[in-house]
């Protein structure tokens, strides 16, 4: 087998499948790539038993054949490679690279025992990939990172006929972005890990998604992934979102990033950051206490509501995170001082975020 590829496509495959292959493992082929060279080019593929893996690159192939190396050795030598082409060839066991003057082998390991991974070749659902990657980096940073939180730990999925929703929570914070997408009706959790390397991969144009037992198949031109599923079920989150709404606020997100930004420098990181907010007469102070000092900023604001003024304190980075995916202008929506806010973008019904207030 014979491949000439360029260094640079070659490279951005190899980072794809670096990111998922385990650099340790127990079982040494997990540690390993296989490498498919065929009529469309090179297919890597890989797995970490919870995420499967397969990356096309395009690549001039003569005797096609396959092997499997050490995954993260292999993208280690071609990232230092000189030159712009590389070659690659394959003699009984060992992996020839070459490239500008360099030379590696490698010894290639068991192809015959390396896992056979299985993609779907159907799709249930097809949903614009930018649109996807979106609502998925929009709610990321509400879903916990504590391994005994369970559910929480994933992204939660909702296919109702002409739109989805994606949704994640921690238990002090919700986020959710609803998007159109045609398919048949669905509810599933997706590791948060799993989602972020499938929003790394995901470019313009479609992706097919394909509802397997515990996995979910994804599908674009380039890429195909299984991500094995989080067991469970996700707590009804429509009875943490406010519906009796005393107080609405609209401003500038930007500004009230910079501001809570300005007065958290001198928040008590042992009292959550805390940041109060106190709305009357059209403006919005922000004040936040420290063992340093005290910092506060006001901003012109519009109000309206059956309650003339409202003050509440909320941690301020769970304020920013949940600015984080809004532009232009944001609504703020408060029901109480100790009850869960909205977070939104003015005007756009796909965005929302829920934060609870801390008590005093």
């Amino acid at each position: 087998m014979q491949a000439h590829v360029t260094k640079k496509t070659l490279s951005e495959g190899l980072g794809i499948l670096e990111r998922i292959i385990p650099s340790r493992s127990s079982n040494p082929l997990l540690t390993a790539l296989k490498v498919e060279a065929n009529e469309r080019g090179l297919l890597l593929s890989g797995t970490n038993l919870e995420l499967d893996l397969s990356c096309v690159v395009p690549a001039e192939i003569q005797n096609p054949a396959s092997f499997v190396v050490p995954a993260h050795l292999f993208a280690q030598i071609v990232r230092n490679l000189g030159g712009e082409l590389v070659e690659l060839e394959l003699s009984g066991s060992e992996l020839s690279v070459r490239a500008s003057g360099s030379e590696f082998k490698l010894q290639t390991g068991d192809l015959a025992a390396y896992p056979e991974l299985e993609f779907p070749s159907h799709a249930d659902a097809t949903l614009n990939a930018s649109e996807l990657a979106r609502s998925l980096s929009s709610v990321r940073y509400a879903a916990s990172n504590e391994a005994f939180q369970a559910v929480f730990r994933g992204i939660k999925v909702e296919q109702n006929g002409q739109t989805a929703r994606v949704v994640a929570s921690d238990g002090f914070r919700l986020a959710l972005r609803e998007f159109s997408a045609v398919g048949e009706a669905r509810n599933l959790i997706i590791p948060a890990r799993s989602a972020d390397e499938l929003v790394r991969v995901l470019r313009d144009g479609e992706v097919r998604l394909t509802y397997g037992d515990g996995i979910l198949g994804i599908q674009t031109d380039r890429v195909r992934m299984n991500a094995k599923l989080l067991d469970g079920d996700f707590p009804d989150y429509e009875r943490v979102i406010p519906r009796d709404i005393k107080l609405t606020v609209t401003l500038s997100a930007a500004a009230l990033k910079e501001a809570v930004s300005r007065v958290a420098v001198l928040a008590d990181k042992n009292a959550n950051n805390r940041v109060e907010f106190q709305v009357s007469e059209g403006k919005l102070r922000l004040a936040a206490e420290g063992d340093y000092g005290r910092g506060q900023d006001t901003l012109e604001v519009q109000q309206e509501g059956t309650e003339p003024a409202m003050s509440l304190g909320f941690n301020a980075k769970y304020v920013l995170d949940a600015l984080g995916p809004i532009e232009g202008d944001a609504e703020m929506r408060f029901s109480g001082p100790t009850s869960p806010a909205i977070f939104k973008a003015s005007g756009d019904g796909g965005y929302l975020a829920v934060v609870v207030p801390l008590r005093v």
